[in-house]
């Protein structure tokens, strides 16, 4: 693959001017020249791919140097397959800005002004200018408006907002850290050996969405428990449960 810096750039989904800063912070390798064009690679839109994954778990530039510093520059394109592939699984998906019509398209459905007020109020959506709206996670975009769009307390919308927001946190950073130092670390300590690499590739990939049905099974069964607690004499709630 040979790309000029333009390509490479729309290959990538970045501005040229992007791609030079990036360059220039040494957060990718020189280019092959010919003459006085500069040729980028495949591993230079790896790498490219690598910064914009890290950034969209929060990163600061220095610290994505940081972490790159860490990754030899001939490292193979497995190598920085298999780096996207183990922070995929923890990223967030990343925002979008798009107009009125869009909104309503992606959330399925047409919301009045004052449903998108509380979208705004959960910090769901934020007004740009020229009437734009930044959704901060496009993913949860159309459940959000669904929740949005209940006759409920806006102050009980927020507060379970900030409940499930506070607790999912906490559950993704224990998993993360336990991933990291049960899967990731051994690899690294062994000596990153190519025949591993493929196998941890395809569990970073399966990962995440058996994550999430896990979740979602265990939420919908803590849901029931909490329920048969409140009626009462409902046998059920009166038999205690295993810590399992």
């Amino acid at each position: 693959m040979e790309l000029t810096v333009d390509e490479l750039a729309a290959r990538a989904g970045v501005s040229v001017r992007t791609v030079r800063y990036y360059a220039g912070r040494g957060l990718l390798p020189p280019p092959r020249l010919r003459g006085r064009t500069g040729l980028y690679g495949e591993d230079h839109l790896a790498r490219l791919e690598l910064v914009r994954e890290l950034q969209s778990l929060g990163l600061t530039l220095s610290a994505i140097e940081r972490h790159l510093e860490r990754i030899p520059e001939d490292a193979p394109l497995e190598d920085l397959a298999l780096q996207r592939a183990l922070l995929s699984p923890w990223a967030p998906d990343r925002p979008e800005t798009m107009d009125r019509h869009e909104l309503n398209q992606r959330a399925g459905r047409h919301l009045d002004d004052d449903t998108v007020k509380r979208l705004e109020a959960l910090g769901v959506v934020e007004p740009m200018p020229g009437g734009a709206l930044r959704v901060g996670s496009p993913a949860l975009l159309r459940v959000s408006a669904e929740l949005a769009g209940l006759p409920l307390p806006l102050d009980t919308l927020i507060a379970s907002y900030e409940a499930v927001e506070r607790h999912t946190t906490a559950l993704a950073e224990e998993l993360q850290r336990n991933f990291q130092q049960t899967v990731v670390r051994p690899y690294r300590e062994r000596g990153r050996p190519p025949q591993e690499r493929d196998m941890l590739l395809e569990m970073a990939t399966r990962l995440k969405p058996l994550l999430i049905q896990s979740l979602v099974t265990s939420f919908q069964h803590a849901v029931d428990r909490t329920l048969r607690r409140t009626v009462p004499g409902d046998r059920d709630a009166e038999r205690p449960t295993s810590p399992g």
